[in-house]
């Protein structure tokens, strides 16, 4: 059953598209991803989703509820962690989440807030003040709200932005459980490791369009097959290489400091030098949208 279906989505500000003509569908009970740099669209899309925006086209259900017409109901339904953090400095961590769960009508709040805590592994900083608070904790705060209600899907917009690496790793256990406990996660995120290792299915995004969808490997394997060659050298070279390469029918993407041969699978790589590699989704994307990703 799909949580979320979106068909000829799209969102203009004056000139710019930020959403042209977007179609996907949400699996109830996985997580999809949304791939793509700043300004591909994604938290847009997520504000579509929650009824923060209207669409100037298309048309959206989210739940089973038609939008912007149910938008409310919906709402109700979701759990939303937005990539800025807008918590309440002033007040405690529990008091943070206790606010949701009654706007949300939570009927036992106490053990909406406790459950919310020790997922979100706060329990011992339920008295803190938040801006007492580490990025990273905040961040897991920001996630606890959003599941105080326990909604039937939550969206994630950016979770791990702006955090180290050893903290990004925690979240990522975080939503891993939420996962693994079936909740259904609509996460965007410009991180390729990220969309790699929780995304059942990645959406790839470049300027408001969807260009790809499917499995990390599966659109690896499709779009940059199972082995790449990269080979370094002077730009002159790297030009040499590239026209070879395409003529022998063989796909590439440019780095600063090397070219990247796609689709070696059963190739010796016909007589270029360079080193052997297992393809990435990182591949897949600078091909299908010529732009570099962090």
């Amino acid at each position: 059953m799909a949580a979320i279906e979106i068909q000829g989505l799209s969102k203009r500000f004056g000139e710019v598209a930020a959403v042209d003509d977007l179609s996907f569908t949400a699996r109830e009970g996985a997580v999809t991803g949304f791939l793509g740099p700043n300004g591909a669209g994604k938290s847009t899309t997520m504000r579509l989703l929650t009824g923060q925006a209207l669409p100037d086209a298309g048309e959206l259900r989210v739940l089973g509820h038609e939008l912007p017409a149910d938008a409310k109901a919906a709402r109700a339904e979701m759990g939303v962690v937005p990539q800025l953090d807008n918590l309440d400095v002033d007040v405690t961590v529990e008091d943070n989440l206790a606010v949701f769960a009654r706007l949300y009508r939570v009927a036992e709040v106490g053990a909406a807030v406790d459950k919310a805590l020790d997922l979100a592994r706060l329990r011992e900083r339920r008295r803190d003040a938040v801006d007492e608070l580490s990025g990273g904790m905040r961040r897991r705060l920001l996630l606890a709200r959003g599941l105080v209600h326990e909604p039937r899907l939550i969206l994630l917009d950016e979770p791990t932005v702006g955090l180290d690496p050893q903290i990004r790793t925690q979240l990522w256990t975080l939503i891993d459980d939420l996962r693994s406990r079936g909740t259904t996660i609509l996460m965007s995120t410009h991180y390729i490791e990220e969309a790699e290792r929780l995304a059942d299915t990645v959406l790839i995004m470049s300027h408001g369009v969807g260009v790809a969808r499917g499995k990390p490997a599966d659109l690896v394997l499709e779009h940059a097959g199972r082995e790449v060659l990269e080979v370094y050298g002077p730009p002159k070279r790297l030009a040499e290489v590239e026209s070879e390469a395409t003529a022998s029918g063989l796909k590439t993407r440019r780095t600063g400091t090397s070219v990247s041969i796609l689709g070696l699978d059963g190739h010796n790589g016909f007589g270029f030098d360079g080193e052997r590699r297992q393809a990435t989704l990182e591949d897949v994307f600078v091909l299908l949208t010529g732009e570099e990703i962090a």
